[in-house]
């Protein structure tokens, strides 16, 4: 399936049991409110998707059931974040035979590459599949930035099409577009720089806080692409104490906890994450109180894609 990069990817969270196996009845009810709020793609085994805990099975079935419930409406992603070269290619083929449209890959984990070596990684990646790929920048998670001058060595692989842009540096959006233009599509991967990347010229928005609130998050990407921006920041503003949430440490206990609030969703993580406890239950637990309460009413807007 192609990938046209653009419009809100949610990065999902995995459900979970109490008895620690995958919740499938309400992954599948998060996914069919995703869908109905006019999501792109569905983006799995991203940091919200609690990938490292997986095992090759519940990738496997995640993939699998994701590429059902969506029916071909709109891909389905597989974040790739693997120690070696030989790991992220069978990782990539994984992908491919149980169904998915495409790959977001993170730079080789643990060994902090030069960019040399992280280059190397990409390109031998997408050079063992056919599917399109979005690199994910996130330095200040992960130790290693991918430079303008790395993806100029990268486009000239023809699968690798996009970025999910989360450096932190919102002018970074705009000289990607100057020295890219169309060629590296740009997606934020901030959620609290989500509507200023948007303005900025950003093609997508790789969601958080869409996982409790998709039709809220598909709104402000929507209007603010028609060019209705005090519409937008309106929603934006309300939403912004929620979006702080997934710029945390615990922002999949965060994100889990709101997604309960909103019905669509499980506390379930799975260990070492525990639920919040304590203090910091309460605090992230009044800011989602206080934003339900406070819940707009959405405009008119039907979901729009670039």
């Amino acid at each position: 399936m192609h990938i046209k990069w653009e419009g809100v990817m949610p990065a999902v969270t995995t459900k979970f049991t109490k008895e620690d196996t995958l919740d499938l009845e309400m992954f599948e009810t998060n996914i069919q409110a995703q869908l109905e709020a006019g999501v792109s793609a569905i983006i799995l085994g991203g940091t919200l998707g609690e990938a490292s805990t997986l095992t090759d099975e519940e990738k496997k079935i995640l993939i699998q059931e994701t590429v059902r419930i969506v029916s071909g409406k709109i891909p389905v992603i597989i974040n790739i974040a693997e120690q070696t070269t030989k790991g992220a290619i069978e990782a990539a083929n994984k992908a491919k035979k149980y169904g998915a449209s495409g790959l977001m890959m993170l730079p080789p984990m643990r060994y902090k590459a030069n960019d040399f070596e992280t280059v190397t990684y990409f390109k031998e990646v997408a050079k063992s599949t056919d599917l399109p790929i979005m690199i994910y920048n996130n330095p200040v998670d992960y130790g290693i930035e991918v430079t303008l001058d790395m993806f100029e060595e990268l486009l000239t692989m023809p699968n690798i099409q996009a970025v999910k842009e989360s450096t932190r540096d919102i002018s970074n959006i705009t000289r990607i577009k100057n020295r890219f233009g169309d060629r590296l599509k740009v997606l934020t991967g901030v959620d609290t720089l989500g509507l200023e990347s948007i303005l900025m010229g950003a093609d997508g928005w790789v969601a958080g806080l869409v996982c409790a609130f998709p039709k809220e998050t598909v709104a402000i990407y929507s209007l603010a692409k028609a060019g209705r921006i005090p519409e937008a920041l309106a929603i934006y503003r309300w939403f912004l104490p929620l979006l702080e949430l997934d710029i945390n440490p615990q922002l999949v206990q965060n994100i889990k906890l709101a997604e309960v609030a909103t019905g669509i969703g499980t506390e379930q993580v799975r260990a070492p994450r525990l639920p919040l406890q304590g203090d910091e239950r309460k605090r992230v637990l009044k800011i989602i109180e206080e934003g339900m309460k406070t819940r707009p009413t959405l405009p008119e807007c039907k979901p729009a894609l670039v």
